[in-house]
């Protein structure tokens, strides 16, 4: 008799790890959403002079790859320092804007 609750018990109590996980997940899911902002590719002669400027003073031997604009005149550019490739965004005055 004694066999049979503890093997009952040990049957119910796998049971029943088995199934927290999977209530537990549930509970914790979220939701996460991003906007991704759409540049437009331009030409470099596009560019502001604010832009321009900026880039000639503080990245003085870096080589503008690509430049982009989006909706709110904030220009992407893409550049090559010292053989490296960095991504560095500007507003339409030329100040440099951090972006994650």
């Amino acid at each position: 008799m004694k066999k049979v609750f503890l093997t009952a018990a040990i049957v119910l109590g796998g049971l029943s790890t088995f199934a927290a996980p999977a209530m537990a997940l549930s509970q914790t899911d979220e939701v996460v959403m991003t906007t991704q902002e759409e540049y437009k590719l331009i030409k470099a002669e596009e560019l502001p002079q604010a832009v321009k400027d900026a880039l000639a003073v503080d990245f003085e031997t870096a080589t503008l790859d690509k430049a982009y604009v989006n909706e709110k005149l904030e220009y992407k550019l893409e550049l090559t320092v010292e053989g490296a490739a960095t991504t560095v965004y500007a507003d339409k005055d030329g100040n440099w804007i951090e972006k994650e």
